[in-house]
């Protein structure tokens, strides 16, 4: 059962995640993936929360132009990044790559972004966008002190390899968070709370209550 009245909107994901696809079904909504590629290089000067929303609205973009139909269609596109110290920490290159990453965050506390971006298109496709829905969402993760073979251990499960940071915090790596202040589920990749309402605003889903 969905938390919201139908008729539920088409919902577009420009992400392979399946993290975030599962989030938004836990809710009740129907979800299509499209795939897309941008460059994910960050530019001169760029400070993390300006390269998670650019990359958020680009896939929502470039997934947007591709798409036609006869009812409203909502486009969502997201980015998380895991910052130390100013630094964005992408997805590892390979097992030495996520063993430094997770070296960098034992015992500290470091900020994951994500950006998010939701556009709104009329029947007739993406020449007559209608709004935008966007912002940024940062959640403070504390881990504890990791030993050389906890890393190790934890990076020869294969979980640290296709993962911002290093480390997925709904997985087994869950066992290095101490503590998180802000939400949980944009570590895990969208923030729900800020995503529904952003799709409420946009008058994609409403409440039950919204009568």
């Amino acid at each position: 059962m969905s938390l919201f009245e139908p008729p539920l909107p088409r919902l577009v994901l420009a992400s392979r995640s399946p993290r975030r696809k599962e989030l938004l079904e836990r809710l009740g909504l129907t979800i299509d993936v499209v795939a897309t590629e941008v460059d994910e290089s960050g530019r001169p000067g760029e400070a993390p929360e300006a390269y998670v929303l650019r990359l958020a609205e680009e896939k929502a973009r470039s997934v947007a132009r591709g798409i036609r139909g006869d009812a409203p269609t909502f486009v969502l596109g997201a980015d998380t990044a895991v910052v130390v110290e100013g630094r964005v920490l992408g997805k590892p290159s390979d097992a030495e790559d996520a063993k430094r990453m997770l070296r960098l965050l034992s015992e500290r506390t470091h900020d994951v972004l994500t950006g998010y971006a939701i556009l709104a298109l009329p029947p007739s496709g993406p020449h007559g966008e209608s709004a935008l829905a966007a912002g940024v969402v940062r959640t403070e993760v504390e881990f504890k002190r990791l030993d050389e073979g906890e890393i190790v251990a934890y990076v020869a499960t294969g979980e640290p390899l296709d993962k911002a940071g290093a480390y997925a915090i709904q997985g087994v790596g869950g066992f290095m968070v101490r503590q998180i202040h802000g939400s949980h589920s944009n570590v895990i990749g969208l923030p729900l709370c800020e995503t529904v309402e952003a799709l409420r605003r946009l008058g994609a889903l409403r409440r039950h209550a919204d009568r």
